[in-house]
């Protein structure tokens, strides 16, 4: 398995050089879609590795289904996550949502979750740690995703004002509670789990990759106060994420 993370690794490098100097054309679109999935499916096999094959497999297959469920209800209905519709091509879709965004929560999942492990301390006080810090967590990629996704590259657009870059508040809080759900069943079946400190950290790297690169297209789009904030939440997740790691 080891050579889907070799794959994402040099479609990330290729995906970043044509992003930053927007050289990918309309016919090639669809990479956008093939880039969010081979994220998520790194995502489910670090749940394989952590949770064992069927826990693992269930659990990914249920972040991948009911978050593109919950999607669909935002879409058609406004709920969640404010007003908002799909520009762009990203694969085929379900129900008006396309089914790499279901990977993508996926990645956003497994990424918050390998964090939140390592940064919350052990004791009485690690369930609502966990959940916090990886809710938390989700919520902060989506602080620099949106904004990027929105105003720089628009692939979906928003219908309705907001106070953050005219992104709802609605969005956030639907984003940290639906992560919060999904954590509060990965801490369900934590306690089977097992130690696999490669995909780890393989893990933290797709996650902070993946944030990274939306940083750096902020950036090149002038979106400061996103660039500045996420960065900033970046670089003291990272140094917490590898002192941590290197006590365990």
């Amino acid at each position: 398995m080891v050579w889907i993370f070799r794959f994402f690794v040099f479609w990330y490098v290729c995906g970043f050089l044509l992003l930053t100097f927007d050289l990918i054309p309309p016919a090639l679109e669809w990479a956008n879609a093939v880039f969010l999935i081979v994220a998520g499916l790194i995502g489910g096999i670090y749940f394989v590795k952590r949770f064992g094959v069927t826990i693992g497999f269930l659990y990914s297959l249920f972040i991948v289904i009911f978050s593109i469920a919950v999607e669909h209800y935002g879409v058609q209905y406004n709920l969640w996550f404010g007003s908002y519709h799909y520009e762009q091509d990203f694969g085929p879709m379900v129900s008006g949502v396309p089914i790499s965004i279901g990977f993508a929560w996926l990645m956003v999942i497994a990424g918050s979750h390998e964090i939140a492990r390592v940064l919350s301390p052990q004791g009485k006080y690690f369930f609502i740690s966990f959940l916090l810090i990886g809710s938390a967590l989700a919520v902060s990629i989506d602080l620099i995703l949106d904004p990027v996704a929105f105003h720089v590259k628009e692939y979906w657009i928003w219908d309705e004002p907001g106070m953050y870059y005219s992104i709802p508040f609605s969005n956030f809080t639907g984003w940290f509670f639906l992560s919060l759900f999904f954590h509060l069943i990965g801490y369900s079946v934590m306690r089977k789990s097992q130690t696999n400190p490669q995909w780890g950290h393989r893990m933290f790297l797709v996650f902070e990759g993946v944030q990274g690169m939306f940083v750096w297209l902020a950036i090149i789009g002038n979106l400061w106060l996103a660039a500045t904030l996420v960065g900033f939440i970046m670089v003291i997740t990272i140094r917490l994420y590898i002192q941590k790691r290197r006590l365990l």
